[in-house]
C-alpha cells in the first residue's frame, strides 16, 4: 500500500513538473498569440493539470465504473502525460539549441562584448525556434492518432494465454486438466457479431476439459444477450461450463421504472445462464468427481473491497461442506476479493479465477512485462499471482466496455493447465 501511494506521488510530480515545461513550450511555439501568454490561460492550463491530478487520486473511490467514466478520466491522463512527453524533447532540443547560439555570441571576438548590440548578451532576445517547437506539437498529437486507430481493431483482436496452475493437493485423476477461463463479455457493446463467433471458436479449438465464465455477461440490461445468446450456447465443455455474476450483471446501473422491472431484468439474466447450459454458482459449490477422486469448484456473486462495487457474495455458503476435498478453486469477478478476504480468512481456497479490470483496455502486456494505469487501482490487475499457497488469475476479459475498444490490452481467452506438485519456478522455501 505504501509503494502504490509513493507510485502515484511519483506520477504526479513528474506531471507537474511536466505541466511546467510543456506550458513554457507552447507559449514559445506560439509568442504573437496573446491568449495564450495571457494569465486566464494560465489559469486554465493549471486548472486542467488539476482536473487530471484528482482523476489519478481518487480513481479507486469516485462512483461512477458502470458508466465507464472513470476509466475514460484515467486513460484521458494517461494519453495526455504520453503526449506532454512527446513533446519534451523538442523543447529540450529548442533549450539547447538557444543556449549555444548564446554561447556563439558570447565567444565571438569579431564583435567586443562591450561594442556589441544589447540584444546579443540579452537570452531572451535571441528568437526561439518556433519551427522546432511547432514540429514538437504535431509529434504529440501521433499518440492520439495512433491510439485512436488501434483501439478499434483491438477490441476483437482476441488472443489465447496458456498457464499451468500448480496444485501441491491435486488428486492424480485431475493432474493435466485443462480449463478454460473468459470474462466480462459486456455484450451490450458488441458490434460485430462474426468477430465474436470467432472469438468463441477459439476457445472451442482449444478443447479444454472444463470452463469458467467469471461475471460481466451484460453491461445493464438481460436483452443485451438476445443477439449473441445463440453464439455463447456453443460454449461447451466435457464436464461442463461453471459461470458466477459480476458488478454489471446485477443491473446497478441501469435506470429502471420500478424496483420490479430491476428484479424481473436480474431474473432473465440468471435464466440466461441456464438457457445456455451454463452451472451458475451463487454462493455455493459443486463437487467434480473424476475416476473417484473430487475437487471442489466455488463460486459467489460479486464481492469487492471497493464501497462502490457491491457485496452480494458469501464466501461462508459457498465453502458449506467443502472440508473433505483436497482442492477448492473459487470462481470471484472482483480480484480485490483474493486480497481482502480470501487471503485472511479463507486459506483452504487454493487458486481464485477472476475477471473485471479489462487492465484498463490499455496499457502494454507482454509475457514479461505489463503495465496499465489500471495497476493505480487494484494491486492485482492481469495475469498470476502467488501468496504462499493461495493463488490468484485475472482475466482481462473477452469484451470491452466504457471505451470502445483496446489499446495493447488484448481480449483474452485463458487455458490453465493443472498439474499436481510444486511450482518449479519458485524458490524453496
Amino acid at each position: 500500500m505504501i509503494f502504490k501511494a509513493l507510485s502515484i506521488l511519483f506520477w504526479i510530480i513528474i506531471e507537474l513538473l511536466a505541466d511546467r515545461y510543456v506550458l513554457y513550450g507552447i507559449r514559445g511555439a506560439f509568442k504573437k498569440w496573446r491568449v495564450l501568454q495571457s494569465k486566464a490561460f494560465a489559469i486554465f492550463f493549471w486548472g486542467f493539470s488539476a482536473l487530471c491530478v484528482a482523476a489519478l487520486l481518487t480513481a479507486g473511490y469516485i462512483t461512477i465504473a458502470g458508466t465507464g467514466v472513470r476509466a475514460a478520466c484515467l486513460l484521458v491522463t494517461f494519453i495526455l502525460l504520453i503526449c506532454k512527453f512527446t513533446f519534451i524533447p523538442f523543447i529540450f532540443a529548442d533549450d539547447i539549441r538557444r543556449k549555444i547560439a548564446l554561447k556563439r555570441k558570447k565567444t565571438d571576438t569579431s564583435v567586443p562584448l562591450s561594442t556589441a548590440p544589447a540584444a546579443a548578451t540579452n537570452i531572451d532576445a535571441i528568437p526561439r525556434s518556433e519551427f522546432l517547437l511547432k514540429a514538437g506539437l504535431l509529434a504529440a498529437t501521433v499518440p492520439l492518432a495512433a491510439i485512436k486507430k488501434a483501439m478499434p481493431k483491438g477490441s476483437y483482436d482476441y488472443h489465447v494465454l496458456y498457464q499451468t496452475m500448480y496444485l501441491p493437493n491435486l488428486p492424480k485423476a485431475f493432474d493435466g486438466l485443462r480449463i478454460g477461463q473468459i470474462s466480462d463479455i459486456h455484450s451490450g457493446s458488441f458490434y460485430n457479431k462474426k468477430a465474436v463467433l470467432g472469438g468463441v471458436e477459439m476457445l472451442l479449438k482449444e478443447k479444454p476439459d472444463l470452463i469458467f465464465f467469471t461475471g460481466d455477461l451484460v453491461n445493464d440490461e438481460a436483452s443485451e444477450m438476445t443477439s449473441y445468446q445463440d453464439i455463447f450456447t456453443n460454449v461447451k465443455a466435457p464436464l461442463g461450463v461453471f459461470s458466477t455474476l459480476g458488478n454489471h450483471d446485477y443491473g446497478d446501473y441501469g435506470d429502471w421504472n420500478s424496483p420490479a422491472d430491476k428484479k424481473k431484468n436480474h431474473d432473465d439474466l440468471i435464466t440466461t445462464h441456464k438457457n445456455m447450459g451454463w452451472n451458475l454458482l451463487r454462493n455455493e459449490n459443486r463437487r467434480l468427481k473424476i475416476n473417484g477422486e473430487e475437487i471442489g469448484i466455488l463460486g459467489i456473486e460479486n464481492w469487492s473491497e471497493y464501497s462502490r462495487f457491491p457485496k452480494y457474495g458469501r464466501m461462508d455458503l459457498a465453502v458449506k461442506n467443502t472440508d473433505d476435498l483436497p482442492v477448492k478453486l473459487l470462481l470471484s469477478h472482483d480480484p480485490s476479493h483474493w486480497r481482502a478476504e480470501v487471503l485472511p480468512k479463507y486459506p483452504q481456497i487454493d487458486a481464485m479465477f477472476a475477471g473485471h479490470t479489462h487492465g484498463m483496455q490499455f496499457g502494454v502486456r507482454t509475457p514479461h512485462f505489463q503495465c496499465s494505469p489500471i495497476k493505480y487501482v487494484y494491486n492485482e490487475w492481469a495475469g498470476h499471482y502467488q501468496e504462499n499457497k493461495q493463488q490468484l488469475y485475472v482475466n482481462v476479459g473477452f469484451g470491452f466496455v466504457g471505451l470502445t475498444g483496446r489499446v495493447g490490452i488484448l481480449p483474452e481467452i485463458t487455458i490453465f493447465t493443472l498439474k499436481a506438485g510444486r511450482d518449479p519456478s519458485l524458490p524453496i522455501s
